[in-house]
């Protein structure tokens, strides 16, 4: 099993994702997304070999009085593995970095898988994790057509074990207010 921080939506601004998640799983045997049964998230941190209760006290502490974070999305990059991987890329990741700086505080980024560690972690949502090589010019086509311009608010923060995911702790987040809010 594999432990996971991460940041999730749990609102409404997520629609936009979960029509990429749909339009992107064309090009997949499986919708890999749809699969895991799991709001829209950024993964912050990936431990092979930790204590659920030392994940979820760091969790805890590193987004204790964090508000909601809002991120605007410009555009579909990929990682190619042995399958690729598309995602949504955020415009400005310096909200993102602080939170996961915060959580490699309070745990050593050594233990971290090493895609995850500050000098490696790029932060991003994904949009399809499993498309076969075979459709891969196809869908890197689509996402360089595909304008993927929104803002998400993350409103979450979790601690889950997978595969399959199990929420293990939440941490909500504080709301965000408008400076015309009163």
């Amino acid at each position: 099993m594999s432990y996971a921080i991460s940041l999730k939506c749990t609102n409404n601004t997520a629609l936009p994702v979960l029509d990429l998640w749909r339009q992107a799983s064309a090009f997949e045997t499986v919708p890999s997304m749809q699969e895991l049964s799991y709001p829209p998230h950024l993964t912050f941190a990936i431990y092979e070999d930790i204590s659920p209760e030392r994940l979820c006290e760091a969790a805890a502490k590193a987004f204790q009085d964090i508000p909601a974070i809002s991120v605007e999305f410009s555009g579909i990059r990929h990682f190619r593995n042995d399958v690729l991987v598309l995602w949504a890329r955020p415009v400005d990741d310096s909200a993102l970095r602080h939170a996961h700086d915060a959580i490699h505080q309070e745990i050593d980024p050594t233990l971290c898988d090493e895609h995850y560690r500050p000098s490696q972690w790029q932060p991003h949502c994904t949009i399809a994790m499993k498309i076969p090589m075979a459709s891969a010019e196809t869908a890197l086509t689509w996402a360089a057509e595909t304008p993927a311009r929104f803002t998400v608010t993350f409103d979450a923060a979790d601690c889950v074990r997978f595969p399959p995911v199990e929420i293990l702790s939440e941490v909500k987040l504080a709301p965000r207010y408008s400076a015309n809010h009163r």
